[in-house]
């Protein structure tokens, strides 16, 4: 018989991007969803949305509304006028954790990727979900789930410990 390894979570992927929304290949979504089943999360799918406030907020509430344990967004965490991403997850949060935020930046830079470094990216919780913002770059996304998925994992096992 064959057993399955325990669930870390379910998560919800939703890719920032203007270029990936009107129909290119996206380069980020296949990756983060990869690195989180690696890590035992069972991945919903991944949403696409463009650089529009209005766009990212929908798409982080109806994940959280949804029930998944985990949203990670990918892109729009810069400091063009056009980077929404942190503005629309703070309106979802109900509580920031910084930490997370922080270690994310802190990695990104330790490990070279100035985007992640220089990111305005958000962490926190929404009811029961956590949400989490990276930067898009391909480097970004390697070193920030590297950092996120064993905090996640803790997170995730406290908020759930409130639910039972």
């Amino acid at each position: 018989m064959n057993m399955d390894a325990p669930v870390a979570g379910r998560a919800l992927v939703v890719v920032v991007d203007d270029r990936t929304a009107h129909g290119e290949a996206d380069q980020t979504g296949p990756l983060v969803t990869e690195l989180l089943t690696e890590a035992g999360f069972l991945v919903d799918g991944v949403v696409v949305v463009s650089n529009d406030e209005v766009d990212v907020r929908n798409a982080l509430n109806t994940a959280v509304i949804g029930g998944v344990d985990l949203v990670v967004s990918v892109g729009g965490t810069g400091t063009s006028p056009r980077d929404v991403t942190p503005d629309a997850t703070a309106e979802v949060l109900d509580r920031e954790l910084l930490g997370i935020s922080e270690a994310l930046r802190s990695s990104g830079l330790a490990a070279g990727s100035l985007d992640a470094g220089l990111s305005r990216g958000l962490a926190g919780v929404s009811g029961s979900t956590l949400v989490v913002n990276l930067a898009g770059s391909r480097a970004a996304v390697r070193d920030g789930m590297a950092t996120l998925t064993p905090l996640a994992a803790h997170v995730i096992g406290e908020l759930s410990s409130l639910d039972g």
